[in-house]
């Protein structure tokens, strides 16, 4: 719901960064990669109860997720770094509220799954909205810096990513947290079936 109005702060911040390591011959997708093997490790340390360090490595992970695309804008966008952004983004998505599962099991198991259905209601919604609006040649003026159609709505990246710091902060509230926001995502889902049912009601 935010990610329009946070981005073009976000470029202005990592310009200077993302310039350092153009330099350094550091490209787009290692620096994509990195960042998702940092994400991966959220998994083990949430399972094992050491919170703080899952929120450094999110911390991490997301500065690496805005660090590529900073990057690519400076050496050229492509469409495996598109690829790579987005399908690794969404599987991170999924392991960090399975580290809470995997913590304790008996509380948070079942709004885990609950969370991780409502994560893939909004992620496929996304997708094939976005698929069939790149096939018409369709774009987005609040997001023209994105490599594929970008589709918002209530829960998108800024929020799920608050979502997960408070996780990390207040797992006790883990089960109530989650409950919530699979709502709100379940709302992003019909109102994102509702626009493409609107928008591709006449073939081209």
């Amino acid at each position: 719901m935010i990610d329009a109005w946070i981005m073009p702060l976000q470029r202005c911040a990592l310009a200077g960064p993302a310039w350092v390591l153009v330099k350094l011959g550091v490209t787009a997708d290692k620096i994509t990669m990195a960042g998702f093997a940092l994400g991966v490790l959220c998994l083990p340390a949430l399972a094992f109860h050491a919170n703080i360090t899952a929120l450094v490595l999110l911390l991490l992970n997301r500065f690496a997720d805005g660090l590529d695309g900073a990057v690519a804008r400076q050496t050229g966008p492509t469409d495996r770094g598109a690829f790579l952004d987005i399908a690794l983004d969404f599987l991170f998505y999924a392991l960090f509220p399975l580290g809470f599962a995997c913590a304790d099991p008996s509380k948070n198991a079942l709004p885990a799954a609950v969370l991780i259905a409502s994560f893939v209601g909004t992620g496929s919604s996304f997708l094939a909205f976005a698929s069939i609006a790149a096939k018409r040649g369709m774009t987005t003026e609040s997001f023209p810096h994105k490599g594929i159609y970008y589709l918002g709505g209530l829960t998108e990246g800024a929020e799920t990513i608050g979502l997960f710091a408070l996780f990390c902060l207040f797992p006790w509230a883990f089960p109530v947290l989650a409950y919530i926001f699979s709502t709100a995502c379940l709302l992003t889902t019909a109102l994102r079936w509702r626009q493409g049912w609107l928008a591709f009601s006449v073939n081209p």
